[in-house]
């Protein structure tokens, strides 16, 4: 049985991972603040990244694959996954690292591909940019990179957020003229253990297979929150659309892993 371990294993993305993975292999996961639940499962480490080395519990666990959906801060994850790195060159291992559609937020015109090349102006996608280019040096049976736009569910930050601000009256921000794709948590967790049951490997790009202008996505999720009237404010951070979705065109996956902004929509609150 492969054992995996899931660095960030107490959050949002990375528990809903292991929840589908845990019945069918060996699944391990890091957390980092004190929970009781976590203290009481023994498949759950804590590690704190920024005061400990991973290599010890790599050592330890001897995962077949690691999963990186961690958060925090930028730094510690650049030197936490140069030793993941080091580590899996080192041992019969290979890291599945969850990416995001934001390396390719400096292109406007079209939707990005798998091996199209990266380019983003914002912080966030040049420190996704930087780790995937350190696992671009592997050999390629080493890594898998999995880019992912905007993700919802129902206990998602997103529309935790969404909620809040219905809640409050607050106005919600929406960018009209950004086009985008989505994916949804629950097809995502079933769409990683597609990837590590079949051992692809390469660049996949998991979201949904079109495409929703920001702002029709975000109204059509708020209608199924709430009947209330929301106020909406129009963002336009330019003159024309702006592409930041991720497509396949290399790698598709089967029709059963596909999922439509309508699904994303229609899933919101499950």
């Amino acid at each position: 049985m492969n054992k995996i371990l899931i660095i960030g294993g107490s959050g949002f993305v990375g528990n809903a991972i292991y929840k589908e993975l845990a019945p069918y292999y060996d699944v391990h996961a890091t957390y980092l603040t004190d929970n009781p639940s976590f203290e009481k499962n023994k498949h759950f480490h804590q590690f704190d990244m920024e005061m400990e080395e991973v290599a010890p519990l790599l050592d330890q666990l001897k995962p077949s694959y690691i999963i990186s959906a961690l958060r925090g801060n930028v730094n510690g994850q650049l030197h936490l996954h140069h030793q993941m790195i080091s580590w899996v060159m080192k041992n019969d291992s290979r890291i599945l690292f969850l990416s995001s559609a934001n390396v390719f937020d400096r292109f406007t015109n079209f939707p990005s591909y798998e091996y199209d090349k990266t380019f983003s102006e914002s912080i966030y996608g040049r420190f996704k940019i930087k780790i995937e280019n350190s696992l671009l040096r592997l050999p390629n049976n080493k890594y898998l990179i999995c880019r992912v736009p905007m993700i919802f569910g129902a206990k998602s930050p997103r529309v935790q957020e969404l909620k809040k601000q219905i809640s409050n009256g607050e106005a919600i921000e929406v960018f009209p003229n950004v086009v985008i794709n989505a994916a949804h948590i629950d097809k995502l967790a079933q769409q990683i253990h597609y990837l590590i049951n079949r051992r692809r490997r390469g660049i996949f790009h998991l979201g949904s297979s079109d495409l929703i202008h920001h702002s029709d996505l975000i109204k059509g999720i708020c209608k199924k929150i709430t009947d209330q009237k929301i106020v909406f404010k129009n963002v336009f951070d330019s003159n024309e659309d702006r592409q930041l979705s991720v497509l396949p065109k290399e790698h598709i996956l089967p029709k059963h892993l596909q999922l439509t902004i309508e699904e994303v929509i229609e899933r919101t609150l499950i």
